[in-house]
């Protein structure tokens, strides 16, 4: 997808509408727990600042019911960006009303401005029309920066670039980032190329595991998904999480896997779904009543970490067990550390993996971290994301 870029076009006595994603972590004071989505940002939103233009910054937050709600509001994203660049931001009350046009038509080169949250207009999960032209008419040149949200085509993904007609659609440095590193590892990857799929459900990666059956060396499964797998195989998981009418499926893919699919050879199992209960490690598919998987076993890692030595390429999804419990996230930790240690190029899907990636501390370790968990997995699965399609061809 060589689509241009915010380098391509001049910025200058510009203003640029970048749909960016801060959707980010708040806790129950609304404080920003975690702001690696504001930061990845950053890049893009310079570009034009440096360039002589200015800055119209448009996202949702949370999950409103498509009104006000004071709980997501985008101000602390604008104090947090403030702080990081340094420098004032304006922050517009509403997303397209008296205070957002006035604040725009004052934007002087070099200004930045942060509209209330998109989510707050019905308009916006609608895709509709006449709410895209009003944050069209906005500014010069559409920038997406949102890789986050690439996968839906609510109106300021997909509605607003088409209302910018024939001016400049564009895509910022995190997209552009994002589609390079997962579309290359779909496209063209270098070999052998290991995915690494872990996670509570089959249900949410049956697609990506099948896509990837297609063109990996080898998929390496994990997470509470692997006891359906068991099941398929007829074995027994005990009181472990399945999901009973992904049976079927599951024997599908095993059918269509081959030698391709790797399962766990053994499982930590407890008696609770917590740090306090009895723990053993156990054979997989051996699993008794009243004992549940919550890890991957010592075994399978050393087995995965031997597949992924060799690897070229590596795309992981998704935890190895329950790994907000310890000892249960020594099995993502072992994965993780293998990929560190790989000379292999590292995608780490959005979510779950990307927050432990960080919380080891090998965020910079690896090849890239992906800001969109829905959005790479839908990437890995091989689907067009109609919001970059719209966007100018270089």
């Amino acid at each position: 997808m060589a689509k241009k870029t915010i380098a391509d076009v001049e910025v200058k006595d510009k203003k640029v509408f970048i749909r960016v994603d801060f959707n980010v972590p708040l806790d129950e004071t609304g404080k920003i727990v975690d702001d690696r989505r504001i930061e990845m940002a950053i890049p893009t939103i310079e570009s034009v600042l440096n360039r002589g233009g200015s800055v119209i910054l448009a996202s949702h937050l949370g999950r409103p019911k498509d009104a006000p709600d004071p709980k997501y509001t985008m101000q602390p994203t604008a104090v947090r960006l403030s702080e990081l660049l340094k420098k004032p931001v304006a922050f517009a009350t509403d997303t397209v009303g008296s205070d957002a046009k006035s604040k725009v038509a004052a934007l002087k080169n070099g200004d930045i401005l942060v509209l209330e949250n998109l989510r707050f207009q019905p308009g916006e999960k609608n895709g509709d029309e006449s709410f895209a032209n009003e944050l069209a008419a906005f500014a010069d040149i559409y920038v997406n920066d949102a890789f986050g949200t690439c996968h839906r085509t609510d109106a300021s993904m997909y509605a607003v670039p088409k209302a910018f007609g024939s001016k400049p659609k564009v895509c910022g440095f995190l997209v552009e980032k994002e589609i390079k590193y997962l579309s290359n590892a779909i496209s063209n990857p270098q070999r052998p190329f290991i995915a690494i799929i872990g996670g509570k459900k089959v249900s949410d990666k049956i697609l990506v595991i099948k896509n990837l059956l297609g063109i990996c060396d080898k998929v390496l499964i994990g997470g509470a998904m692997a006891y359906t797998f068991n099941i398929a195989r007829g074995e027994n998981v005990g009181d472990s999480f399945i999901e009973p009418d992904k049976v079927d499926l599951a024997k599908e893919l095993l059918s269509i896997a081959g030698n391709k699919l790797e399962l766990p050879v053994d499982t930590h199992v407890s008696n609770k779904f917590s740090a306090d209960g009895e723990k053993k490690i156990v054979k997989s598919g051996t699993i008794e009543t009243g004992w549940q998987g919550l890890d991957i076993g010592p075994e399978t890692s050393q087995i995965y970490a031997k597949i992924i030595k060799e690897a070229q390429t590596v795309v992981w999804n998704g935890p190895m067990g329950v790994c907000e419990i310890p000892p249960f996230d020594e099995g993502t930790k072992k994965i993780a550390q293998a990929i560190v240690d790989s000379k292999a190029i590292s995608i780490i899907g959005g979510g779950d993996s990307a927050a432990a990636i960080q919380l080891l501390g090998f965020a910079d370790k690896v090849s890239h971290v992906s800001t969109g968990g829905g959005a790479s997995l839908e990437m890995l699965e091989g689907k067009k994301f109609e919001s970059v399609a719209v966007l100018d061809e270089k």
